[in-house]
């Protein structure tokens, strides 16, 4: 849909803007004691049946007051009118410098006016942690509790106490983080007790650089990990093999022209059969070691130190392509990361089973207001609108936009685009000019710092390995003579201030030496030159060697290189000659959105993978707080040992029920020390009567560990535990199943399957699986655990 149909959306917003303005003399004649008693003002009105709505021009102007009087900065009109925008559910498209953290209080206010369940999520710990500091005092001041829910990274960790998640839910704003929001939520549901889960709601968030965390972080699920597998020791036999195999068209291993996929070739499968001495690598009997061949060959052919991951103290840390960070905490499943490990010659971490998983998108759907702002949101309104229903609305800037924005500079080879963007760099540093050079992984800013120290050019290098300095780093990369070189820059949030005399030589100088997979990243990247009506200019260097177009490219561009190649070779061509014809003027624009493409259509794929998965998330999810909240558990109890029962007693083809199975079913599940001389009687009468005996050793068994209690809340609260110790054994069995399904579906688009539909058909049936499994673990813990009284009355349990 067009943005212009949304004009009459933000002139609405724009008279309210104004309306808010015209109260302003109100509130700036308030002393302090009176503006601050608008607070409660506002919540008696609130309880006495008053909207939040009806309450947006007063809250915003006391708002605005506050900031004023408390920071020293008050909302300008612009700011004001994206505050709105967000408290009305849909984007700010507000450009780098325009103060999105000062807009951000306004809503915040009103919305924190409610109670706890409001947050503000960032990107990052740093960002998150700083706003809360540096925004915090004015809700403080106007009566509002705030906190940072995001772990503090500056501190070290012998200092950092453990985090009172309780206190910091119960404020009336949290700043946090995505990952630390999704975690402590799957956390939340993991709990033994409600006293345990620190959660109260979702009730509103504004999330901040929001494209980043709902389209750049949507394919990466979170999870928690637990118990660890058995060990594989294929690891290193895999990664020894593939590092001696050959790659390239009819050799042991071929790649994709978009290097995005390899494979073996019948060649290949010949030797690893030799190797290791066996027939038959695709039969089932040897999955497993074809298994680790492949992660090995992905881990070395398709993962690249540098752009996917980066060595750290001797472990795998994954890097986010699109801004270079680290991504703390982050494994890769189903063994890739162990592959990567071997690899590289560090120890290999357990392979751990997933507890709990849930994806950005459904996370934030839970909310019942979602908002957000970012500098570039316009180029993804339709995959905003129809994922999150959510609308983009362009703030138009405090000050016009005077910013170059030079043509791309395509050359053949990425060494002649280096040296042509060197040579760019070298004449702004000779003025004195301070440039900001953008490069696409960790691997290429180190070359470009290699290059600049060759050059005798100072710089600052900001890459996953300094991220520490980030803040210090682009502090100043606005001063005379300094030279930036980082990785992309989304979601970095300190501004770049131009120092003294700068904006006399343009401004800052944004260099690009790389396009990335997204028009949007570029366009942040831009952003950060002539920021508030500030002079800058941007220029971005490509070639036809660069990922991006080598993976999205079409063939007559990978023609292309190679003929001008063999000009370079043939001395037909001047090394350095940039490409100016009229055929790729539009080559970077066009593989750019052959890959934003498949970025969407990987999204949609993970948003209905996960849709699936949210339905059983939910029903467990809702099934342990009915437990957690019920007073009296007899009827859920008599229920599911009817279930589980029922289900044991329903013979199978495979598993005939016998004299020797029921034995042994009342042995573990029911009585280790059951006499099993008065068995036969019933077992002998069969059907009905058999069942209702065993009805009747359970029932006695029961009331045998009731007896055990002091009082029976004590009794209430083993149930409570034995029923929700084995709802989340197989839950997290399930989770793991679900996680492992997933790659296995996948691989089976090659055969013409659809993925969704042979997922949801094996979803539902693991999760009859589960139900079962959960029958019988839970009559097992309440048969079977024992237990030690202690001195103090309390009693210890062992289960099963």
């Amino acid at each position: 849909m067009p943005m212009k149909l949304k004009r009459p959306i933000l002139r609405k917003y724009e008279r309210l803007a104004r309306r808010i303005m015209k109260l302003a003399p109100t509130y700036s004649q308030m002393s302090d004691e009176e503006l601050q008693q608008q607070t409660a003002i506002f919540r008696v009105r609130l309880a006495k049946g008053a909207t939040l709505d009806s309450l947006l021009p007063e809250a915003f102007a006391v708002a605005c007051e506050a900031d004023k009087r408390v920071l020293g900065l008050a909302p300008f009109f612009n700011q004001i009118t994206g505050g709105i925008v967000l408290y009305y559910g849909d984007i700010a498209e507000m450009k780098t410098g325009e103060g999105k953290s000062l807009t951000a209080t306004l809503p915040l206010y009103l919305c924190g006016l409610t109670g706890p369940g409001n947050f503000l999520v960032t990107a990052n710990a740093y960002l998150a942690n700083r706003d809360a500091e540096e925004m915090g005092p004015v809700y403080e001041w106007l009566g509002l509790t705030v906190r940072s829910g995001a772990p503090n990274e500056t501190v070290d960790e012998t200092e950092n106490a453990t985090p009172d998640k309780a206190e910091i839910y119960k404020a009336d704003i949290v700043y946090t983080t995505h990952s630390a929001l999704g975690f402590d939520y799957l956390m939340d549901n993991l709990a033994a007790t409600e006293e345990n889960q620190f959660l109260h709601g979702f009730h509103y968030a504004l999330v901040d650089e929001i494209d980043a965390v709902l389209l750049d972080m949507a394919t990466i699920p979170l999870v928690i990990s637990g118990a660890p597998r058995v060990q594989s020791n294929y690891y290193q036999s895999a990664d020894r093999l593939v590092k001696l195999l050959e790659v390239g068209d009819g050799l042991d291993i071929e790649e994709s022209d978009d290097t995005k996929s390899a494979w073996f070739t019948k060649r290949g499968i010949a030797k690893i059969e030799r190797f290791f001495g066996i027939k038959g690598l695709l039969s089932p009997k040897w999955a497993e070691l074809y298994r680790h061949m492949v992660l090995a060959m992905r881990a070395n052919y398709l993962m690249y130190r540098g752009r996917d991951y980066v060595l750290d103290d001797g472990e795998i840390a994954l890097i986010d392509t699109e801004n270079g960070r680290k991504l703390p905490g982050m494994k890769l499943h189903a063994g890739l990361h162990q592959a990567i490990e071997a690899k590289e010659g560090v120890k290999i971490s357990s392979e751990s089973r997933a507890m709990a998983s849930i994806t950005y998108q459904n996370l934030f759907r839970m909310f019942d207001k979602l908002s957000g702002m970012t500098g570039t949101a316009i180029t993804d309104v339709r995959e905003f609108r129809e994922t999150y229903h959510l609308d983009v609305i362009q703030i138009p800037t405090h000050r016009p936009v005077i910013r170059k924005e030079r043509p791309d500079q395509l050359y053949v080879t990425n060494q002649e685009k280096i040296y042509a963007s060197v040579d760019r760099i070298k004449q702004a540093y000779a003025k004195r000019r301070p440039v900001l050079i953008e490069t696409g992984s960790v691997s290429m800013s180190e070359l470009y710092s290699y290059v600049l120290l060759k050059e005798g050019i100072p710089h600052n290098l900001l890459n996953a390995h300094s991220i520490a300095k980030e803040a210090a780093i682009i502090a100043e990369a606005g001063q005379p003579g300094a030279i930036t070189v980082a990785t992309s820059m989304a979601g970095r949030g300190t501004d770049i201030k131009l120092g003294e005399g700068v904006a006399a030589l343009g401004g800052l100088l944004v260099v690009g030496t790389e396009p990335m997979s997204s028009r949007r990243i570029d366009q942040q990247l831009k952003g950060r030159a002539g920021r508030q009506g500030a002079p800058g200019e941007s220029v971005f260097y490509a070639s036809l060697e660069d990922k991006v177009v080598l993976e999205n490219g079409p063939s007559w561009a990978k023609r292309a290189r190679h003929r001008y190649e063999d000009q370079l070779q043939d001395e037909k061509r001047e090394f350095g000659t940039p490409i100016k014809q009229a055929r790729f003027r539009n080559l970077i624009a066009t593989v750019q959105g052959v890959a934003e493409n498949d970025q969407r259509s990987s999204r949609a794929m993970t948003l209905q993978f996960d849709e699936i998965f949210r339905l059983q998330r939910e029903k467990i999810y809702q099934f342990r707080d009915r437990v957690m909240a019920d007073q009296n558990l007899d009827q859920l109890v008599d229920k599911l040992i009817q279930r589980a029962l029922t289900t044991f007693l329903t013979p199978s083809v495979k598993q005939p029920l016998s004299f020797e199975s029921v034995l042994d079913y009342l042995f573990n599940h029911v009585d280790y020390n059951y006499d099993r001389s008065q068995l036969w009687e019933p077992w002998q009468a069969g059907g009905a009567e058999l069942k209702r005996y065993l009805l009747e050793v359970v029932s006695k068994r029961l009331t045998a560990q009731h007896d055990e209690f002091l009082n029976h809340d004590q009794f209430l609260y083993f149930e409570r535990l034995a029923i929700l110790k084995a709802v989340d054994y197989a839950w997290i069995e399930q989770v793991d199943n679900l996680q492992q399904l997933r790659q296995v579906v996948n691989s089976r688009t090659r055969g013409a399957h659809n993925p969704i539909y042979e997922y949801q058909r094996d979803a539902r049936s693991s999760f009859e699986q589960m139900t079962h499994a959960f029958w019988q673990v839970a009559l097992s813990n309440l048969m079977l655990s024992t237990f030690a009284m202690k001195p103090d009355g309390t009693i210890d349990v062992e289960f099963p």
